[in-house]
Parts: structure tokens; sequence; C-alpha cells
């Protein structure tokens, strides 16, 4: 198997190579400069990039940093059109969730797709009226979360939604299930196997682990995900999973597509 290569270049090696390069764990860089590309599984269409962001949870200051990557990234090897995907679970386990959706909410650089996750979900529906949902989002990090809003942990659930600020639960209310883009459909957790996507549930679009994690079935397409941590991002035929475990002391890993190619950041 042939190593991955730097950007330069890389396309008559890659076209030359009889054995695809997309199994196996990858590099990750820690730098613009340092990214190393290989062949991906899907497509994008020419002149189009995507930076997909895994899991935040919290980790304000590992977001900031990697969104200076993206935009060093941006300024050394500028593209036709650009978006960036950030997967869901933005907030709980780290210790800034309140910090990490200031930052989700301030007027974006170039264009945003912002999905929704299960700890988002657990505290919309808890602002909803779910109990249970309230109970769960506690027991995952929402007293943590809370805390870092400056508000007591032990604040009542009717109270949450008027204490919020308002800018933040607006997102929150905002965030999609899922985006198609070329060759990709990116989504927080995972589909069901053999379903079509519109009749995928909410519940499997951000929950989902198996068998969407075990199955070599053709989707149709590739599903860029996060929710399944793991300390190196698996690249495999019919998925990439980009959720490296920010909130509980990982890596923060954001996925760059562009072409038939993939390359990794992380800080």
């Amino acid at each position: 198997m042939r190593r991955p290569l730097r950007r330069a270049g890389m396309r008559a090696a890659l076209d030359a190579a009889a054995i695809p390069t997309f199994n196996g764990p990858r590099q990750m860089a820690g730098s613009a400069e340092a990214i190393r590309f290989m062949r991906a599984p899907g497509r994008l269409p020419a002149g189009r990039r995507v930076y997909a962001v895994g899991d935040i949870h919290g980790c304000r200051d590992k977001l900031v940093a990697l969104h200076a990557l993206i935009a060093a990234d941006i300024a050394a090897r500028p593209t036709r059109t650009t978006l960036l995907v950030h997967l869901g679970d933005y907030i709980d386990q780290g210790p800034d969730s309140a910090g990490v959706l200031t930052v989700l909410t301030a007027a974006p650089a170039v264009q945003v797709v912002n999905l929704l996750g299960d700890h988002e979900r657990m505290l919309l529906d808890a602002l909803d009226g779910d109990r249970a949902a309230a109970t769960d989002w506690l027991w995952a990090g929402g007293k943590e979360a809370l805390a870092s809003w400056g508000l007591d942990p032990d604040l009542p659930r009717e109270a949450w939604e008027v204490a919020l600020p308002p800018q933040h639960v607006a997102f929150l209310r905002s965030l999609v299930l899922t985006h198609r883009e070329g060759g990709y459909l990116f989504v927080h957790a995972g589909i069901r196997p053999g379903m079509e996507l519109t009749d995928q549930s909410r519940d499997d679009l951000t929950t989902m682990r198996q068998p969407f994690l075990s199955s070599e079935q053709d989707h149709g397409f590739v599903v860029v995900h996060g929710h399944s941590s793991s300390p190196s991002v698996p690249i495999l035929g019919n998925r990439i999973g980009l959720d490296t475990g920010a909130g509980i002391g990982g890596r923060l890993t954001c996925a760059v597509l562009e072409d038939d190619l993939v390359g990794l950041l992380a800080v």
C-alpha cells in the first residue's frame, strides 16, 4: 500500500495505485501545511471542498484552534466554493458548552451547515417538556453545561429556556438532521442500513451505532458521521467516522474532502 502523499503531484501517483488507499487509520495533521491526502471512498464536484468537524463536546479552545487551521488551509489553497459542516454534539462532557455555542453562533466566514447531535436533541426535548429527556441530559453532562452558562446545575427544568441565552436556544432549534453533498451524506450518528433516507427516524440519525458501524453495505453514498468515538479515524468504503473523543481528552478532528480525496486536520 502506498504512503499518503502531499497534495502536489499526488494525482498521478494515486491514479497509478492498483489498491484503494482508504483502509485503516490515517495521519491527522496538526497544521494546514501538513495535511496529507489519500484516496477517498466518495467524490465531490470539481472546485467544491467540504470541511467536516466531528463531535466538539464543550471544547471551545479546540474548536477555535481547528477553525484557525481550516482558515489557514483555505488561504493557502483557495478553491471555488467551500462548505463547513459541524456534525453535532456541541455541548456536554467538555468544560465550555456555552463558549462553543457562542463560537458557532458568530457570523461565519464561509458557508456552514450545523447538524443535530443526540446531546442537543436531549436538551431540546427537555425544553419542550420531556421530563425523561431532561433526566438523561443532566446525567450525560447537562449539569456541567448549565454551569458553563453560569446557571445553577439544580435549576428546575421549567426555567432552563428562559435562563439560556436566546441566541443559543435559536441556534439549537435551527439544527438540521442531514446534509447531502456530492457522493456523501453528513449525519451525526449514522443510518439504518437497507432503509431509504426518507424513512430514517430522528432517533436513527442521532443515536445509531449498530448495525450501521459493522455494515459493509453500499448505502448509495458515503456516510460522514460522528457519535461513536475512536482514537483514530475509520475511513471505510461506506463511511468516515470523525468523533475522536474531544470531550474525553481526545482530539477534535476535521475531514477535508475534495474531488475524490480526503485529508485530516486535528487539534
